[in-house]
């Protein structure tokens, strides 16, 4: 399936837009919207109908008494809910009484709820892991449902999660406040959903939605802040590591990710890494994160769009201007990513579209490595496409021949970025031309001397013969364009003359 982009007049857009992010808001009637929402303006000044979920200090409380038939944790008794967890059949619901809860001393003092239980807090209910426990709630149980909690001070482990540790199907976290633990806040299952929640300042993750051997279907992030994140500064402690940020997705297979404000995590907002599909990404407000907004890495077919990008990028941008790298980094940074049509999703592309940028360092960046591919040691994921798993399949010799020569590489192809607007100030941004770029390139294949990606293989596909297409935006400011590779950077009418051709229909202008 490919998506619409048939023009439409721009009152119909707007109109269509406001529409969109309100029936995004929509909820059955016992859970109404996130609070604590308020209007922004956009770019021009004008009212923005994107909204920032504010949602810290905001998160709805939960029932002053315990609902009707539910079992009272007492938090003057230490260890009190892992008891009666223990003790009571699946199913059971559990009301957390005003106060701090404490799970116990030890390092592997938790929670392991039963199929189906539902943990509620009362105003004040605080789950607090003391700086001593690893995690809060564990283990396989599914249908598990946690509301209004703060759930703070716990100490997991590298890469660990807090919440759902164990990546649970079917979990329902809503209205909490996660903060200042180690590790990522929350691990993610299939079908679960995560609306409403304060994540914020976490040692690593705000959510590492990862699911060893499965890939997560159906996952549901919504109306959430994302603030704060990566407090340990991972990149800088792990060199490479690329384990940092607001949210990380592994595998997942259909996620919507709407309505959030993600702001002023320490590295990128989104990072969705290796054979993830089916993500749509949209009506969020992305700001002042260090890194990219969005990084979509070795994965599949998405759709972002109505989303207003503001100000990211700005300190890891920098840092390649101050050490000289003139890598196009950028605010959404696909990355080894493309439309795959025999990957079923809701798109059969990766497309870009109805969102605003405003004063982030540098637009969109489409890039692929030459040298990565599935069996190449230039590829550090440990596994497969999603076209070709079998890694024996991906050496030589069959890897020289189709199928394989395609199915082993995850490909930037099929990229529509369309209808979005480009804003640049170099005032605001302090900055003239390395933060004013869009990209679209490879690197000079040479790795390993097996590789027949070897030379200006993939640069040439990238460019010219894998439907990567820019059309009707609008730009204003210093805008550049790095195409084929990083020597070759073009004004507005190169790129869109012969032979690139992009960007037809869109306007270029220096100052709004």
């Amino acid at each position: 399936m490919t998506v619409v982009t048939r023009a439409l007049p721009r009152a119909l857009i707007a109109l269509l837009a406001g529409l969109a992010v309100l029936l995004a808001g929509c909820t059955g009637p016992d859970e109404p919207a996130p609070e604590g929402t308020t209007t922004q303006a956009d770019g021009d000044g004008a009212a923005d109908d994107r909204q920032r979920a504010r949602v810290c200090g905001n998160t709805r409380p939960g029932p002053a008494s315990a609902p009707g038939g539910a079992v009272t944790v007492d938090p003057s008794v230490e260890g009190d809910l892992v008891a009666k967890t223990e003790q009571n059949p699946p199913g059971t619901t559990f009301w957390l009484a005003p106060g701090t809860h404490r799970l116990g001393d030890g390092q592997y003092d938790q929670v392991i709820p039963k199929d189906g239980n539902t943990y509620v807090g009362a105003p004040g209910a605080v789950v607090d892991g003391q700086r001593r426990n690893q995690f809060a709630f564990t283990q396989h149980a599914t249908d598990v449902t946690i509301r209004h909690l703060e759930v703070r001070n716990f100490v997991p482990p590298h890469n660990q999660g807090v919440v759902n540790h164990d990546s649970g199907d079917g979990w329902v976290i809503e209205h909490n406040t996660l903060r200042d633990n180690e590790g990522a806040a929350l691990m993610a299952g299939a079908r679960q959903q995560v609306r409403g929640n304060c994540l914020r300042d976490n040692g690593q993750y705000a959510l590492n939605a990862y699911q060893d051997g499965d890939s997560i279907t159906d996952l549901v992030l919504e109306g959430n802040e994302i603030t704060g994140n990566n407090t340990g500064d991972w990149e800088n402690r792990i060199e490479g590591c690329g384990c940092t940020g607001g949210v990380k997705f592994w595998a997942i297979d259909g996620g919507d990710v709407r309505g959030n404000w993600i702001h002023d995590n320490r590295g990128p907002g989104l990072w969705a890494d290796t054979n993830n599909n089916d993500l749509v990404i949209e009506n969020n407000v992305i700001e002042r994160n260090d890194g990219a907004a969005i990084i979509y890495e070795t994965s599949y077919n998405a759709v972002i769009r109505g989303n207003l990008f503001r100000e990211n990028n700005w300190v890891d941008g920098r840092d390649f201007a101050d050490r000289g790298d003139n890598f196009p980094v950028a605010t959404v940074y696909i990355s080894e990513s493309g439309g795959e049509p025999r990957v079923p999703a809701r798109t059969d592309q990766i497309a870009i579209y109805d969102n605003v940028f405003e004063n982030n360092w540098s637009g969109i960046t489409a890039w692929e490595n030459a040298d990565r591919f599935c069996s190449s040691p230039a590829d550090t994921s440990g596994v497969c496409t999603r076209l070709e798993p079998n890694e024996r399949q991906c050496m030589q010799p069959a890897v020289a021949t189709e199928p394989q020569r395609g199915d082993c590489r995850w490909k930037t192809q099929r990229l529509a970025v369309h209808d979005n607007r480009f804003l640049l100030d170099p005032n605001v941004v302090d900055c003239e031309s390395w933060c004013a770029r869009m990209a679209l390139l490879s690197n000079y294949g040479t790795y390993p001397e097996w590789s027949p990606f070897q030379g200006e293989v993939v640069q040439e596909a990238i460019t010219f013969h894998q439907q990567n297409r820019w059309w009707r935006n609008s730009y204003v400011g210093p805008w550049r364009f790095v195409v084929y590779d990083t020597g070759t950077v073009v004004d507005p009418a190169r790129w869109q003359s012969a032979p690139y051709r992009q960007d037809q229909g869109s306007t270029f202008s220096r100052s709004r």
